[in-house]
C-alpha cells in the first residue's frame, strides 16, 4: 500500500511541475498564433476561413469546446462604410496562452500594453513561433488592422487585408501584417507593424512570413 501511494504521489508531482502544464481548467487556453498558415498566401477563404482554421488548430489541441476565430479585420466593400474590425470579434477577455500565462484581462489591456511578446505568444501546442534571428524568420502575422484593433477607414487609401483575405495574387494589394516577437518594422507592434508586398505565398514569406494568425477564443 505503501509503494502504491508513493508511485501515485510521484505521477501527480510529475504532472504538476512538467513543462507547459497547468492546473486543467484553471487558465484554459484562449489566445494562441497558429503553428501553420493554411497554405494559400492571404487568401484565407474570407474571414470565414481564417477562424475555420483557428477553430481546426484548436480542436487539434484539445481546445475545440471554445468559440475561436481569427484576429483579422475588413476593408469596406461600398467605399462608404467602415469594414468589420478585429477586436469586434474576438470577445472581451480575459485570454491566456497555452501554457495558462495571462495575454490580456481585456480589449483595452490587449491594445495598450498586452503580455504577448515571443516568450509568450506561442502557438496551440504552447511551442515558441520562430521570429527575428531564427531561420526562417516567420513573425509576420496577418491582421489587415490598425494598432486599436480596427478596420481601415475607406479613405484611408490601398489594400490592407488582400481582398478581405481572399486574394493569393502575387504583387497585387498586400495586408497589414503585426509581429509576434515585437521586433522589426520600425515599432513594436504586435498586430500592425507593416504591409506585406503582397498578397501570394511568397509575398508574405519575402518579408518574414507564412501566413500565421492570431486565434482568439471569442467566450
Amino acid at each position: 500500500m505503501k509503494n502504491t501511494t508513493t508511485v501515485l504521489s510521484g505521477a501527480i508531482l510529475l504532472l504538476l511541475t512538467a513543462p507547459g502544464l497547468h492546473a486543467a481548467g484553471e487558465h484554459p487556453m484562449g489566445f494562441f498564433v497558429t503553428s501553420v498558415g493554411i497554405g494559400n498566401g492571404a487568401n484565407l477563404g474570407g474571414l470565414e476561413g481564417g477562424d475555420a482554421h483557428c477553430a481546426k488548430l484548436a480542436e487539434a489541441a484539445g481546445a475545440g469546446d471554445r468559440t475561436w476565430v481569427a484576429y483579422l479585420s475588413t476593408q469596406s466593400e461600398d467605399g462608404q462604410t467602415r469594414g468589420i474590425s478585429a477586436r469586434d470579434r474576438i470577445g472581451i477577455g480575459p485570454w491566456y496562452n497555452a501554457h495558462g500565462e495571462l495575454i490580456a484581462s481585456d480589449l483595452d489591456e490587449l491594445h495598450i500594453a498586452p503580455n504577448i511578446f515571443k516568450r509568450t505568444a506561442l502557438d496551440e501546442n504552447g511551442n515558441l513561433v520562430k521570429g527575428r534571428g531564427d531561420k526562417p524568420n516567420e513573425h509576420d502575422i496577418l491582421t489587415g488592422t490598425k494598432e486599436d484593433g480596427t478596420a481601415y477607414f475607406p479613405w484611408e487609401e490601398g489594400d490592407h487585408t488582400c481582398s478581405n483575405w481572399t486574394s493569393s495574387a502575387d504583387g497585387e494589394g498586400s495586408a497589414q501584417v503585426g509581429h509576434h516577437d515585437r521586433h522589426g518594422g520600425g515599432n513594436t507592434s504586435w498586430n500592425s507593424t507593416h504591409a506585406s508586398r503582397g498578397c501570394s505565398q511568397a509575398n508574405l514569406q519575402s518579408t518574414g512570413g507564412a501566413g500565421f494568425l492570431y486565434c482568439f477564443a471569442a467566450d
